[in-house]
């Protein structure tokens, strides 16, 4: 395993994880990277790890550039252990080093790890190191996606390590965001959709930051680095962290048990597509809750539709909704129908979620008894009209 220099003296010594499925419920049919950097210098510096099972792997690639004992300074710019997990192996070899970390770093690597006997070092925003020719920058950016989070800034290089910030689960042949662009950005969103989205405050702070750094690499902990496209990715940043929607984008998220949820969401998308939006159909049962949620990320309009089991909706419904809550998306225009036998209105638990995250919600649930009817379909026609109305 080869380090891949991707600046003078700065060598990507990540690992890609071609074969991964499922990151803690989020689909990643593309697989993951996990990326670490090394930057040779006076003091040879290693900024984050991997996750734990491809510890030897890492070390091949750096011992590929140094001897990994030479180590003098690890920057770990995130506790979650598909970017720490690599840690213990990295202090023990490199007996010397030590470890530079925000203060909730630190207790975030105690409640992880066995670390007596590391030397770790706490730093704070706009603190500096200087490991010879370069200086490494700190910023703290607590909640993109954990309290301990912090980029790291190498201003004579005008690169950025802003660890989850920016990534993607994406496994690609290619290191840098140079070809597959449209595909590149979809799983940024979808990314930032099932990961960052709860922080868009948080993410807007460091935004700004990062608007006064002269920036021509962003090394991100996950998927490609960019150097070609990085004003495309920060303005798509600034569009998800402040919430906002593309104006004619329309997700319909259902489930249907014998039919008649499912015809009715078809007259949803039919209505919505006459008035000029771009609809995405995504049904529940076909599709992982992490995918309705990257088609939402950019919707103005959000369509929800379950029939009645039992006297409630759908589990795979419920259990969207659950993952939906926790991501507390704002600013959506929404619209929730469904079919029922002998229990009404169950998906008044779709629309009342909907309310407790702020969603606009113009129109009435709209309910057909078992069957749709051909007039019965054309009301929740008018009713989804009515809403882009």
């Amino acid at each position: 395993m080869k380090a891949v220099e991707i600046k003078k003296g700065i060598y990507w010594v990540g690992v890609k994880d071609w074969n991964l499925r499922e990151f803690h419920g989020y689909t990643t049919s593309r697989g993951s990277t996990y990326n670490a950097y090394l930057i040779v210098d006076d003091k040879v510096t290693l900024i984050d790890g991997v996750k734990e099972p491809f510890t030897d792997l890492m070390m091949q690639r750096v011992a590929s550039v140094v001897d990994p004992e030479k180590i003098d300074v690890v920057v770990c710019n995130h506790v979650e252990m598909d970017h720490s997990g690599a840690l213990p192996a990295v202090m023990a070899k490199a007996k010397n080093a030590t470890l530079y970390c925000p203060p909730a770093g630190e207790r975030g690597l105690g409640a992880h790890y066995d670390t007596a006997g590391w030397k770790i070092q706490t730093v704070k925003t706009n603190d500096t190191l200087n490991i010879g020719k370069h200086t490494l920058t700190f910023v703290q950016m607590p909640m993109v996606h954990w309290p301990d989070s912090m980029m790291t800034y190498v201003a004579d290089e005008k690169l950025l390590f802003p660890n989850d910030g920016f990534g993607q689960h994406y496994a690609s042949d290619e290191l840098f965001d140079d070809g597959n662009l449209d595909v590149i950005l979809d799983e940024a969103k979808k990314y930032y959709g099932n990961i960052v989205w709860p922080y868009g405050a948080q993410v807007q702070k460091v935004l700004e930051i990062a608007a006064t750094l002269d920036i021509d690499m962003i090394a991100p902990s996950h998927g490609v680095i960019w150097r070609k496209h990085i004003p495309e990715i920060v303005e798509k940043y600034k569009l998800w962290s402040s919430y906002g929607n593309v104006a004619d984008k329309a997700v319909v998220v259902y489930d249907s048990m014998w039919g008649s949820t499912e015809k009715m969401a078809r007259e949803v998308a039919a209505a919505w597509q006459e008035k000029g939006l771009r609809v995405t159909m995504v049904s529940l049962k076909h599709s992982n809750v992490s995918d309705a949620i990257n088609a939402i990320v950019e919707a103005k309009y959000v369509a929800l539709g379950s029939p009645t089991l039992n006297t409630g909706i759908l589990p795979t419904m419920g259990a969207f909704l659950t993952y939906l809550r926790g991501l507390a998306p704002k600013n959506k225009t929404g619209f929730c129908f469904g079919s029922y036998g002998w229990k009404k209105d169950c998906q008044q638990e779709m629309q009342d979620v909907l309310a407790k995250l702020g969603w606009h919600l113009p129109q009435p649930i709209a309910t057909l008894n078992w069957r749709p009817t051909v007039e019965g379909l054309k009301a929740v026609r008018d009713a989804a009209s009515a809403v882009v109305e």
